[in-house]
């Protein structure tokens, strides 16, 4: 049976990619670090709903030492999707330098973390997949968000330069770029503030967490030939 590692995957993004590769049928590991409750109320309804062992454990992936004790625990992976994110919405002059650092740890640092875990056994057996679950806004940049933005931006390089590493043992590397998705990381905007983001998407709605899942199993189980791509999912907008 294939493993696959989901990071922040209680809701959202995360949550939505866990039952597509539960359905598919893999042994799926699942992480977050808050929502506890709702990270084993999804363990539950995965081996309920589709049959498969499925493993959840709680881990702040901005935790170096964190991830080394999940990693632990868990088989080779066979997948490894970076969901695990943090937004922060403020003018970058009135930032804390503890808030920036809580920003790029959990973004960029998590999958520093987990990819250097997770690779030496890819490596091993010249077979692997990593998708790390990006932004829009890590491509174009976004007034109030320039922390959220460098730390995504930084992962779109890390993925690009990840695949070059990679490529000659088969191992691939890639990311999805969301764009304005229905999640609880953007329910924090007002109804007008949503409002008129909408207006500038020419699909004139925002995404669903299971239009974005659905594409990243298609990038996951893409030709071998496809690595270090960025790949939107905006209905339009950039």
């Amino acid at each position: 049976m294939k493993t696959v590692l989901i990071t922040g995957a209680s809701r959202g993004i995360g949550a939505a990619i866990a039952r597509i590769f539960a359905q598919n049928g893999y042994h799926t590991f699942l992480t977050c670090a808050h929502h506890t409750e709702a990270l084993f109320a999804l363990q539950r309804e995965l081996e309920r709903s589709f049959g498969i062992p499925c493993t959840a454990i709680p881990c702040d992936m901005s935790d170096a030492e964190a991830v080394e004790r999940l990693f632990a625990q868990l088989p080779p992976l066979d997948v490894l999707i970076n969901n695990a994110g943090i937004s922060y919405f403020g003018l970058l002059s009135e930032m804390s330098v503890a808030d920036w650092h809580r920003v790029m740890d959990t973004n960029l640092s998590a999958c520093f973390y987990t990819c250097r875990l997770a690779i030496p056994h890819m490596v091993r057996k010249k077979s692997g997949r990593i998708l790390n679950i990006s932004s829009v806004w890590g491509q174009t940049g976004s007034s109030m968000e320039t922390a959220y933005c460098a730390s995504k931006g930084g992962l779109n390089a890390l993925t690009k330069a990840l695949a070059k590493e990679l490529a000659p043992s088969n191992i691939q590397v890639n990311a999805l770029a969301p764009g304005f998705i229905d999640t609880d990381m953007n329910r924090c905007l007002s109804a007008e503030e949503t409002a008129a983001l909408i207006t500038e998407i020419p699909a004139d709605r925002a995404g669903t967490p299971e239009e974005a899942a659905a594409l990243a199993w298609q990038v996951v189980n893409a030709p071998a030939y496809m690595t270090g791509q960025i790949i939107s999912i905006d209905g339009g907008w950039t």
